[in-house]
C-alpha cells in the first residue's frame, strides 16, 4: 500500500433543496466565503483554477483543479487535480430526507514533499486534519445556504 495514498468520504446532510446546494457547490471561487479552510480560488479559465487549503495543522497544499464532469440532471460535480496533491475529487449531490445529502469522495496521492516524508508518523494525524476541514465546510455550507 502506497503511504501517500488517501481515499475520502463525507456525506453531508443539508438544509436545502438539491438545486440550491448544486448552485453553491459548483462555484469553487465562493468556496473561501463560506468554507475557511479554502484559503484561495483564482479561476484560470471556464473550467480550471488554482487552490490553496490549509486546515488545522502549519501547512498549506496548492494545487490545480481542472472539471472533468458537470452533470447538473445527475446532481455531480468532479474534478482532477496536480500539484500537492494529486488524483480527484467529486461531489454527488442527491435528495435526501427533508433536503439534500452530499456526498464528497476523493482519491489523491500526496506529492507536497514534507507531507511524503511524515507520511509514516502523520497518517493518522493527516487524516484527522482532513476530517477537521470537511467539518467545518459542512457548517460553512449550511451557514451559507440559511443565508441565500
Amino acid at each position: 500500500m502506497d503511504r501517500n495514498h488517501y481515499r475520502f468520504r463525507s456525506l453531508w446532510p443539508l438544509p436545502a433543496p438539491p438545486a440550491a446546494v448544486y448552485a453553491v457547490l459548483e462555484r469553487p471561487e465562493d468556496y473561501p466565503r463560506w468554507w475557511p479552510q479554502v484559503r484561495s480560488v483564482t479561476r484560470l479559465d471556464d473550467s480550471t483554477g488554482v487552490l490553496t487549503i490549509r486546515s488545522a495543522l502549519p501547512y498549506a497544499m496548492t494545487f490545480t483543479a481542472r472539471e472533468t464532469r458537470r452533470d447538473p440532471a445527475a446532481g455531480v460535480l468532479e474534478i482532477a487535480m496536480s500539484g500537492d496533491i494529486e488524483g480527484w475529487a467529486r461531489w454527488t449531490v442527491t435528495a435526501g430526507g427533508p433536503g439534500t445529502l452530499a456526498r464528497y469522495d476523493q482519491e489523491v496521492d500526496v506529492r507536497k514533499p514534507l507531507l511524503r516524508r511524515l507520511a509514516v508518523p502523520g497518517r493518522a494525524v493527516f487524516r484527522a486534519n482532513h476530517r477537521l476541514m470537511m467539518r467545518a465546510g459542512h457548517r460553512g455550507l449550511v451557514r451559507r445556504l440559511r443565508a441565500v
